[in-house]
């Protein structure tokens, strides 16, 4: 594997790295801050700026050829390092956070807390409207799976109030003050203290909160005592993984996940567009199949498709047959596929096989043995030959099988989502 040439002072630094999450600063031979990120495991994410040049981009190989030192800040959670990533970028607005961005990435938490009841929104475009906005966040599925989280310890409003009780309310998602479990004034202190959080003052928001228990203890408040304690637990324990968004800038995983399926596919170039496929029903009942597309190694929903099957069977072989064939019309205007990956192994293949190797398509199955959870092994069923097949398992922390996951995850729940649509109309007729 081709690296990089680094000073004495970066191979240095790269061999500390440790292995919890945290925020890292590149810096420039002058200590100027170039780029902040965020990571899930420190050691591995930095060191991957050093890796394989080659599957880099021009803009990329730029920056990394301008990294002269590295530092980091180690957190105790990935969510903790999601929101000082934000803060950090602000603080500091290295260039090339600024020149590499996508702006389509970027989201904003919103909270007007003059209003008498706030609510919690997100948003793509900040406005000079009086409310209170906290970001930008690179990766809008990790900041709504972070506020998610959040909501369980400091329950709030996700719309404007009306008054009116829901699902959230008897769920503890809400403060409740349709029922009177809250007043106004203590759900914005509550809000207060989930801001600070989102500001990354995590140690000092748990000390207040700290205090702030033991006095109404004191106070012999002990139902206001309790309040905290559990806000308390609820902060210390959150070790939650927060699964940063595959649209993150410079997620060199998908990178090296492409590189890593051309050479075990024998591609002639990394795959730059594949498309997931996969197959719903019951029983032989509203038979739906799925297409999902990445480009990249990012999902792009507005290539997605759906298919309801002429030919309702319980038959996934045949049924996935028949979505190919459908798909095969539209190569000129839906575009041509680098690889199809399905949702079943030897079965789905052999159905699908020759038409595909007549169209000069690449396809592979993930076979998970009817195992359809997300911590499913990852094995992939390659065709060799005209017959032959061939398994290979890999490792589940691999990039290779992260992105096979993501896509079949995606065909999986695209499809479900369509078949659940057609079963409950249905059920209204």
């Amino acid at each position: 594997m081709a690296t990089v040439s680094l000073t004495p002072k970066l191979k240095a630094k790269l061999k500390e790295l440790p292995k919890e999450p945290g925020v890292y600063f590149h810096k420039n031979r002058d200590g100027e801050v170039i780029y902040v990120g965020k990571a899930a495991i420190l050691r591995n994410r930095v060191r991957q700026y050093f890796q394989s040049p080659e599957r880099k981009d021009a803009k990329t190989r730029a920056l990394v050829a301008e990294i002269d030192d590295t530092d980091w800040i180690v957190v105790d959670t990935e969510m903790d390092a999601l929101f000082l990533e934000s803060e950090m970028i602000k603080r500091y607005m290295p260039k090339w956070n600024i020149l590499l961005r996508d702006d389509k990435t970027v989201s904003y938490v919103r909270i007007d807390m003059k209003s008498e009841v706030p609510y919690v929104s997100m948003t793509r475009n900040p406005e000079d409207d009086g409310a209170e906005y906290y970001g930008p966040y690179y990766g809008k599925v990790a900041i709504q799976r972070a506020l998610r989280i959040l909501r369980r310890v400091f329950p709030y409003y996700d719309k404007p109030y009306n008054g009116r009780k829901t699902l959230n309310t008897d769920l503890g998602l809400t403060p409740g003050i349709e029922i009177g479990k809250m007043a106004a004034r203590d759900y914005k202190r509550n809000l207060r203290k989930m801001i600070s959080y989102l500001k990354g003052n995590r140690k000092k928001l748990l000390r207040d909160i700290e205090k702030q228990m033991y006095e109404a203890a004191a106070n012999d408040e002990y139902e206001k005592a309790a309040e905290y304690r559990n806000q308390l637990f609820g902060l210390k324990g959150m070790g939650t993984k927060i699964v940063f968004s595959d649209k993150e800038f410079l997620d060199i995983s998908s990178d090296q996940a492409l590189g890593d399926l051309q050479e075990i596919l024998g591609l002639e170039k990394p795959p730059v567009r594949i498309e997931g496929y996969d197959i719903s029903h019951q029983s032989g009942k509203n038979v739906v199949g799925s297409m999902v597309c990445f480009i990249n190694g990012a999902a792009d929903r507005t290539k997605y498709r759906r298919f309801k099957l002429h030919k309702q069977q319980n038959n996934d072989p045949e049924s996935m047959h028949e979505v190919l064939a459908r798909r095969l019309h539209h190569l000129k205007d839906w575009g041509r596929p680098d690889l199809i990956v399905l949702d079943g192994s030897v079965g789905q293949l052999s159905a699908v096989r020759v038409e595909l190797a007549e169209a000069g398509v690449p396809v592979i199955g993930r076979d998970k043995s009817g195992d359809h959870s997300r911590n499913a092994r990852v094995r992939i069923v390659i065709p060799e030959g005209t017959e032959d097949y061939r398994m290979v398992e890999l490792a589940l922390d691999s990039h290779i099988a992260k992105l096979i996951a993501r896509i079949d995850d995606e065909s999986h729940r695209f499809a479900i989502q369509y078949h659940t649509l057609l079963k409950r109309k249905d059920a209204l007729k």
